[in-house]
């Protein structure tokens, strides 16, 4: 990956900070980015590459950094098994992608495209080891020239993708720049949308300092702050929707989000009243994930503290710490509450019936972990008549019928969403194979 720093440098970029002083890996709260052993002992599943799909224009895969609800989130098709043919087909694309001579614009979309599917299916870290520094210069050539929509946000897929699946400390230096100039100065909105999310995945998995990662958040936030005003984008919800959900999956970097939470905060709340239910649900998780940072255990070193931010659970078990309020997250809480009982409730003809039974649900939840910040996503007061014991956060993930995964936490599913955005069907087979995906979500 030498050469990605070498790029960075004759590009007239200078070396951050990081870059002079950084000794070994990001923050320990961050995914590990050298792949470990034990993923060779899962088992694989993979996703059909139809070459069909690609000329009837279905791509959702490759061009999507969305997923519709936390429904499908769940529940998303597991893929089809495919023979080894695209080990070699993968190999042949690398080498249409480094070479570019006297390539279209349609040959570079149907190139990326394929690439994308193929490392969206296939956990493919020994197949692109060594070559990641020259795919990545060719994905930025196709990003700052824009030549169209679709092969911008194709590269900008085909980056994520990379650095999912082999991540380095050094991606993040040479990419931030070049993704930052799209989405201030495209006039695509996917294409600014689509880079907010690029953004968002090489901060998180391409090396980005703390410093680097609290400056992204305050870039984000500026997005959201202005209603997408401050990138040319006025009143667009898809980029500021994309902003809310980055912002929140590298706050789950942040062990302590004290400073930035009560502005955050407000303009969180600000967005919980806007005519996009999209953008009210990704701010409302944000607020749900504040109120959950905000508590940390109690312990014997606390000293004097105020029984009032000693939190008050119906769940209380012997034997668990209790959980003292950190920092005040939003000083208008009882106002916040009742906005979020309103949007629980809410009932118009402004909405479909899906789009409001989203928002009733979700909303539900956010209200709920507010309430009671140790209380996750789709948590059930109903009590278990076996055990005895509230069923609590009932939110799960089936990895084939072998496994699940609980999402419990508002932190496991931010960085659920965030890997599904970038993953869609290939989800299963990554978190499988693919440790940085398992680690992230332990």
């Amino acid at each position: 990956m030498h050469d990605l720093r070498r790029q960075a440098l004759e590009s007239g970029k200078t070396v951050s900070r990081k870059a002079r002083s950084k000794n070994g890996s990001p923050a320990s709260s961050r995914p590990n980015s050298a792949p470990s052993s034990r993923a060779a002992s899962r088992s694989r599943a993979v996703s059909s590459v139809n070459s069909d799909e690609e000329e009837n224009g279905n791509l959702s895969d490759e061009t999507s950094f969305s997923t519709n609800s936390i429904d499908e989130l769940l529940n998303g098709d597991t893929p089809d098994p495919i023979t080894d043919a695209w080990r070699a087909d993968l190999a042949d694309r690398i080498q249409e992608l480094i070479d570019r001579k006297r390539s279209s614009v349609q040959g570079r979309e149907k190139c990326l495209a394929t690439y994308v599917r193929t490392l969206t299916a296939q956990y493919a870290e020994e197949d692109i080891r060594g070559k990641e520094a020259e795919v990545i210069v060719a994905f930025l050539k196709s990003i700052k020239a824009e030549a169209s929509e679709r092969e911008t946000i194709l590269a900008m897929k085909a980056l994520a993708m990379t650095v999912v699946t082999s991540p380095s400390d050094l991606i993040y230096e040479a990419v931030a720049s070049p993704l930052k100039r799209v989405i201030s100065d495209s006039t695509s909105i996917p294409s600014k949308a689509a880079a907010v999310h690029c953004l968002g995945t090489c901060t998180f998995f391409g090396g980005a300092s703390d410093e680097e990662i609290l400056d992204n958040m305050a870039y984000l936030m500026e997005i959201v702050a202005s209603d997408g005003s401050f990138i040319e984008a006025q009143d667009e919800p898809t980029p500021v929707i994309a902003a809310l959900e980055e912002w929140g999956s590298l706050a789950t970097l942040i062990e302590d989000l004290a400073e930035e939470s009560e502005e955050a905060a407000e303009y969180f709340v600000d967005q919980l009243s806007s005519s996009d239910p999209a953008v009210q649900i990704a701010a409302g998780e944000n607020i749900a994930l504040l109120y959950e940072k905000s508590y940390r255990p109690l312990t014997e070193d606390d000293g004097e503290y105020n029984e009032d931010d000693i939190i008050a659970d119906p769940d209380d078990i012997p034997g668990v710490a209790k959980l003292v309020k950190n920092y005040n997250v939003y000083r208008r809480t009882d106002v916040l509450k009742d906005t979020l009982s309103d949007l629980a409730t809410l009932n118009t003809r402004r909405l479909s019936k899906k789009e409001q039974k989203s928002l009733r649900t979700n909303f539900a939840d956010i209200l709920d972990s507010v309430e009671y910040p140790t209380h996750g996503p789709r948590y059930q007061n109903a009590i278990n008549q076996d055990t005895g014991k509230r069923y609590g956060s009932r939110m799960t993930v089936r990895i084939h019928q072998e496994a699940v995964m609980r999402i419990d936490k508002w932190w496991k599913l931010h960085r659920l969403q965030a890997l599904r955005r970038v993953l869609q069907s290939g989800f299963v087979t990554h978190y499988e194979r693919n440790p940085v995906v398992f680690e992230s979500l332990p």
